[in-house]
Order: structure tokens, then C-alpha cells, then sequence
């Protein structure tokens, strides 16, 4: 009989983990708090090492058919003229998809021969030694092999297992939200960043017929807030940026009416082990790098890394458990590493930050040190090399 694997998430590393696993013969099952697949969200990319997983996976052509195929990101500065131009190699990577598309990818890609239980999520986990007994918010106990918690930065997996996430993780000083936004400035293909001190707008569109998606991007330590309470969350960002300029008074408008928001800090989650007896961390739930750190590639190799040392351990968590830590973590922390720039980058607290970090990257795309340019944005993508394990 097939091993029996419960899988938390079906956004990325969720669906990613099945699809190896159905692969090796396993029985395994997504569950889901969400009562459908996420749409929309945030673009991400892949880079470097993380397109030959897309590869591995048959699934490269279908995300390039989906791509954005963004251009350059332009920052402006407070009159809103162009001060500096980013390749779109900096900001999509070699294939940049939006998320949601992503997840679709993925799921459709699984369906076949996964469970997907949406609208429940697990409560409690007991691992016995010989299996994993499982409780859930509605649905019936269950008795599985293994437990991959693949639940994001707020990972409830990683909760019961490990303990509360404040003993792991580390605040940034940032906070990120994000939303779509009808496209107003009728961009095509490209994006534009706005700043003011330790405030910032990313506005960027695929199409002029179509919506934009907006983020914002803001210093702030110690807010109170409720992450689920989306009226409270659009009242402090519009406290946050009242008074700023350029297009920012008619986005705070849009923003009243959107119905995707996506807000939370920026943190990172360090983490002593990405696993615990039979319950393994794949994604954010494990390492949380948090934008620009390449997590989304990262948590996909992941995934393979996974699966194929089960493979290799003929199935023994025991053994495959270390060694899939081991490879992954060197680059959990370069991405970790990577992303503690994003911040910074998209939101310098002072003039005189905004006015380094625009002539820094004038510097950085000239032909001169376009090479050196490159090698920064690759570092983490290829900190791990995937094995051939085979599957």
C-alpha cells in the first residue's frame, strides 16, 4: 500500500509536494483554510537555477504561455519623472507569472491524483511514532504517514509542531500590501516605483485594457492591527499615505472598492529544523524569506529536493528528513539573506536613502557593471543545484 501524505496549503509548495509525491506512489491529500484556490495576488519569478525545476516538472511552456512578459520598472521621483530605469530581468526573472495563474498551473496539474479538501484546516497533530493522528476544524480525524505543513509565513503546521511563531521570527520593519486596481495610467508591459521618505508604490500592468497591481510598501514597527479585518487594514493604509502625491490620492480611492487585499509584515522565519519526527516544512512555512528572496522558485525546488530523498531513502522519513535539510537550507538563508534588501529598496526611511538607493541603481544597469548586476540578482536563485534523484 501506498504511503498516505497530508499536505496543509494549496497555494505553491502545497501542490508542488503532491506532484512529486504522486509521482513516487504516494497517497496524498491538500488541505486548504481557503474555500477555493487563491486567485490573483502578487507576480513571481523564476531565475537562474529554479527554471530547471519548472522543467523537471514538464510545466515550463505552460507558465512561459501564461507569463507576464513585463518590461522595465521605472522610479520616479516626487514630480513623478523618471529617475532611473530596472531591467526586467532585475524585477521578473527569466519567466515571471502572477501567483494565482501559478496556482492554477500547479493545481490542475495535481488534481488528477490529489485530494483537495478546501474550507478546513488541521487543529492537531499527534505523531505516534509509527504515523501522524490528525484533527481538523470539520472534517473527520484522519491517520496519515506523513505531515507537510506548506502553509505559508503563518503557518499553523508549524505551530503545532515547533511552537508559536514569535520564538522564530524576525520583523523587518516593513510592512507589504498589495492589491489589483483598475489601470488608470493604461500601462502595457511595464511598472513604475514612487517614493517618498520610508514610503513606497510599486504600479505595474500587463495590459492597458486590463487591471493594475498596486503595492505599498511602508516603514512601521509595532503595529496592532488584525490581519483579517480588511476595513481596519485599508484604514491604515490610507492614514499611512495621506498626503502623499503623484497618482497615490486616486489609488487610495480604488482602494476602498478592491476585494484582494493581501497585508502583512515583512518578516523572515529562522527556524532550527525544517522538520520534527514525521512533519516536514516546505515554502514560507519553513524559512519565510519573504519578497524578493526567491521563495516561490525556492519552495518548488524544495519540493523536489523532498520528494526525491524519499526516493533515495527508499521511503525512510528518517533518513530523507536530514538530508532534504541540508540541501535546502544554505539556500533558505540566501534568500533570506537576499530579501532583507526589499524593504530598504522599495521604501528608503530618508531623502537621502531614496537619493542613494536611485543613483546606486542608474550605476548598477550601465553596460559597465550590467555583469556584476546580474550575479547579484542570480546569488540565491542558484545556491541550490538540483540533484537528478531520478524521479
Amino acid at each position: 500500500m501506498s504511503k498516505t501524505v497530508l499536505i496543509s496549503g494549496a497555494g505553491i509548495a502545497g501542490p508542488s509536494v503532491a506532484f512529486w509525491l504522486n509521482r513516487l506512489g504516494y497517497s496524498t491529500t491538500v488541505v486548504e483554510r481557503a474555500p477555493a484556490l487563491r486567485e490573483g495576488g502578487q507576480a513571481v519569478d523564476f531565475r537562474g537555477e529554479q527554471m530547471e525545476v519548472l522543467r523537471r516538472m514538464g510545466l515550463l511552456e505552460e507558465v512561459r504561455a501564461r507569463r507576464t512578459s513585463m518590461g522595465e520598472q521605472h522610479i520616479l521621483d516626487a514630480s513623478g519623472n523618471r529617475v532611473a530605469s530596472l531591467p526586467a530581468s532585475m524585477i521578473s526573472g527569466e519567466v515571471e507569472i502572477q501567483r494565482g495563474d501559478l496556482s492554477r498551473v500547479l493545481y490542475e496539474a495535481t488534481r488528477a491524483d490529489t485530494e483537495y479538501v478546501f474550507g478546513d484546516w488541521i487543529t492537531a497533530l499527534t505523531d505516534t511514532g509509527s504515523a501522524v493522528e490528525v484533527t481538523f476544524a470539520h472534517g473527520a480525524p484522519r491517520t496519515v504517514d506523513l505531515v507537510v505543513g506548506a502553509d505559508g509565513l503563518h503557518s499553523a503546521v508549524r505551530a503545532l509542531t515547533f511552537g508559536p511563531e514569535s520564538r522564530f521570527r524576525t520583523d523587518m520593519g516593513y510592512v507589504c500590501a498589495g492589491c489589483s486596481v483598475p489601470n488608470h495610467l493604461l500601462l502595457d508591459h511595464a511598472g513604475l516605483i514612487y517614493n517618498v521618505p520610508g514610503r513606497g508604490v510599486t504600479y505595474a500592468a500587463q495590459d492597458p485594457d486590463g487591471p493594475a497591481s498596486v503595492g505599498f510598501v511602508f516603514a512601521a514597527n509595532g503595529l496592532n492591527y488584525d490581519r483579517k479585518d480588511e476595513a481596519q487594514l485599508k484604514r491604515l493604509i490610507t492614514e499611512v499615505y495621506a498626503g502623499v502625491g503623484w497618482e497615490v490620492p486616486r489609488l487610495l480611492a480604488a482602494l476602498r472598492d478592491v476585494d484582494d487585499l493581501y497585508f502583512d509584515e515583512l518578516a523572515h522565519i529562522c527556524l532550527p529544523a525544517y522538520t520534527s519526527g514525521r512533519v516536514a516544512l516546505v515554502g514560507d512555512a519553513g524559512w519565510g524569506v519573504g519578497p524578493g528572496g526567491g521563495g516561490t522558485g525556492l519552495a518548488m525546488m524544495a519540493a523536489h529536493v523532498l520528494a526525491g530523498e524519499l526516493a533515495a531513502a527508499g521511503g525512510d522519513h528518517t533518513v530523507a528528513f536530514p538530508r532534504y535539510e541540508s540541501e535546502v537550507r544554505p539556500a533558505a538563508e540566501a534568500g533570506a539573506k537576499q530579501a532583507k534588501g526589499t524593504g530598504p529598496f522599495l521604501a528608503p526611511r530618508t531623502a537621502r536613502g531614496l537619493w542613494l538607493r536611485n543613483q546606486s541603481h542608474r550605476l548598477l544597469t550601465t553596460r559597465l557593471f550590467s555583469g556584476v548586476f546580474d550575479k547579484l540578482t542570480l546569488k540565491a536563485a542558484n545556491t541550490l543545484r538540483l540533484k537528478d534523484y531520478g524521479l
